[in-house]
Formats: C-alpha cells, sequence, structure tokens
C-alpha cells in the first residue's frame, strides 16, 4: 500500500509538473500570437509571474529530493522561457538615485495622473491630492514631463491643469484638446523645458476613449529629440469589476457569473491595444530623429502590446532598475504596465519609481542622454 502511495505521489508530481511547463511555454508564445485571433491565450500574459513561481518551485523541490533527472522539465522550461523571464525581472543591482544630473543628461517623468484626482475646485478639500501630485511633479523636477490621463477645463468651476503645471517652470506643451465634455479636455501632454520646434498627433481607430500618440519635437542644446507619448486601451474595470475580482478570489459566489463580464472587457482591451501597438511601433520607427516614448501601455511586459511596441528599443526600468517594477498600484504586485523606453541612439542613466499613492500609477523617472556622435 505504501509503495501504491508513493508511485501514486511520484507521478502525479511528475505529470502536474509537465502541465505546469507547458503552460508556461504558452504563456511564453504570448508575445507572437496576434490577439485578434488569440485573445484567449493572451490572457496568459497576466498570469506568467504565477506560472513562472510554479516552474521555479517544481525545479527546487526536485533538487531538494535529489530527482535532477526530473529537475529537467523544470530547468528546460525556464530556458525556453528566457527572453519572457528577461522582460519581466530586471537582473540589476539597486543604484541609489542621484538628485543631481550628470552633464548631458536630461531627466524624463511619466505619469499616469488619473486626471488629477479632483476635477471641481474644492470638490475634495479634505484630500488635498491634487496639490500633493502638483507638489510631487515639482520635486521630482523633471525636464520633460509626460501625463497620460491628463485633465484640463476652460470652465472656472473646475481646474486648469495646465496652467497649474506651467507654473512650476514648464513653459512649453503639447495637447491634443480632445473634448470630454462641455469645456473639458482629456488626454496625453508633453510639457518641456526645451522649445518644441514640432509635433503632431496619430489618432488611433475605435478608441473607447479620445486616446493618441503624441509627439513633439524638443530642441536640446544642438540636438533634436523626439518625445512620445501615448495611453493605449485600458480595461476600463469599473468599480463593480473590481468587486466581481475579489469575489473570484475568495471564491464566492457563481464563478462563471462573476468572470463572464470581466472576460469580454480583457478580450475588448487586447484585441484594441494590439491594433494601437502596430500603429505605434509603425509611427515610431518613422522617426528621423533619437526618440523615446512615455507611455501606459495598459500591458504586461510579456504581451504582444510590450513586444509589439518595445521592438528593439531600451527599456529604462531594464537598463538600470530592478526586480519586477510594479507600476500599477491595484489588482496585482506584478503588473509593469508604464514605460520609459529609447531608441538606441540614447543611453540610458539612471531610473526610478516614485511609490507614493496619490494615483493608482506610480511616476517613472530616468535620466537620459543622447549619445555622443549620433
Amino acid at each position: 500500500m505504501a509503495s501504491k502511495l508513493r508511485l501514486f505521489t511520484k507521478r502525479f508530481f511528475i505529470y502536474s509538473n509537465v502541465i505546469v511547463a507547458l503552460v508556461f511555454l504558452l504563456a511564453c508564445l504570448v508575445p507572437y500570437l496576434s490577439p485578434a485571433n488569440w485573445w484567449f491565450v493572451s490572457v496568459l500574459a497576466y498570469a506568467f509571474p504565477f506560472l513562472l513561481l510554479f516552474v521555479l518551485f517544481y525545479l527546487l523541490g526536485w533538487l531538494m529530493i535529489l530527482r535532477p533527472k526530473h529537475a529537467l522539465i523544470s530547468f528546460i522550461s525556464l530556458i525556453i522561457g528566457y527572453k519572457s523571464i528577461s522582460v519581466f525581472w530586471a537582473f540589476n543591482k539597486p543604484r541609489s538615485f542621484k538628485t543631481e544630473k550628470a552633464p548631458g543628461s536630461i531627466r524624463v517623468a511619466s505619469w499616469n495622473v488619473a486626471r488629477f484626482i479632483e476635477l471641481k475646485r474644492n470638490n475634495n478639500k479634505g484630500s488635498e491630492t491634487r496639490l500633493k501630485m502638483l507638489e510631487q511633479i515639482r520635486q521630482e523636477n523633471a525636464d520633460v514631463l509626460c501625463l497620460q490621463e491628463f485633465h484640463t477645463c476652460t470652465n472656472p468651476e473646475f481646474y486648469d491643469n495646465i496652467a497649474a503645471v506651467q507654473a512650476l517652470g514648464y513653459p512649453y506643451f503639447h495637447f491634443s484638446f480632445d473634448a470630454d465634455g462641455d469645456r473639458h479636455y482629456y488626454s496625453s501632454i508633453i510639457f518641456s523645458r526645451f522649445p518644441i520646434i514640432d509635433s503632431g498627433r496619430v489618432r488611433f481607430p475605435r478608441p473607447s476613449l479620445p486616446e493618441v500618440l503624441l509627439h513633439a519635437d524638443l530642441l536640446v542644446n544642438n540636438d533634436t529629440i523626439r518625445v512620445f507619448t501615448t495611453h493605449l486601451q485600458s480595461l476600463q474595470f469599473t468599480r463593480h469589476d473590481y468587486e466581481r475580482i475579489e469575489k473570484i478570489k475568495s471564491v464566492e459566489d457563481s464563478l462563471l457569473a462573476n468572470s463572464r463580464g470581466i472576460l469580454s472587457k480583457l478580450k475588448k482591451g487586447i484585441t484594441y491595444r494590439s491594433l494601437q501597438a502596430d500603429i505605434v511601433h509603425e509611427v515610431m520607427g518613422n522617426s528621423p530623429h533619437p526618440y523615446l516614448l512615455c507611455a501606459d501601455l495598459n500591458d504586461v511586459p510579456n504581451s504582444y502590446t510590450y513586444f509589439t511596441v518595445r521592438g528593439d528599443l531600451k527599456d529604462a526600468f531594464l537598463e538600470r532598475g530592478t526586480g519586477i517594477g510594479r507600476s500599477f498600484t491595484s489588482l496585482s504586485p506584478t503588473l509593469r504596465i508604464d514605460y520609459i523606453l529609447t531608441s538606441n541612439e540614447m543611453e540610458v542613466r539612471q531610473f526610478k519609481r516614485v511609490t507614493r499613492k496619490h494615483s493608482d500609477h506610480f511616476m517613472l523617472v530616468s535620466d537620459l542622454a543622447v549619445k555622443s556622435g549620433k
């Protein structure tokens, strides 16, 4: 009886290891599969960190009980999936971020400000969240500031956030002024302390919100640098959706009933982002200048969106960051969906996340420089 139990246990762990390894490898294929046809497989990108954890668990487990032959299942999976692992985890030593910029550096900040939380004047007087966000922008002292989910209004009952940010020392800006109601405007925006000598925008097809890809050409000393910023299709989860997710986590009510609406929004978000990612990649590839992208891609590194947009660009976090680099504060500690990417003519000198929870995203800050001779 004991021998049969041991045999059953051994087979169970071998077979379950094989299943986990296969699902892990399928998740590693997500960046190469068009979500238009494989959106249901693309969902595995969100599960990648947990699948990786399970693969490592099996690897260490087999090694601890001296079964190296069985450990090969996980080891080979990790080798095959290394590219996906390398964009999920930054293998750099932790470094302190120096307040003083090195000569020739440009400090860039990117932040999804969630409409600055407070739209109407004195609407949330007690929290003063908007003032704290503006103070954070002032403290980080970036030369170039890209803000996503930016809101401003010409109605005096609401905040004029363009004027508020300009008062922090940003005389130049590029904004698409997409209407979001009567005298309300919403989109991404580029603020700069360097002159903007040219600018443009590309509208995305079928957006749920007035989202665009903006660019501004900045005159930095004797160089021209093109700055892109964008916010791709979000999942548009409501408070009710977050409540459903919590019920799924705690196995309350019907799993099917709670999952149906979530999966529908996942499908829409994944599919639309793939179309937008193709546009972003094509437009950036035609830049005549060294360029950088500050973006809320609303997608994780192990996704079609990230791999398509990034291409052969440098990821500032992977260059100078450490660990997972979470940028979205809700749902899961594994969600890195905000990025600073640069063309190869640029050097990434420093990177940090500002982990104050004023918005539902963390601010990203990076010191960049155009390589000499470029």
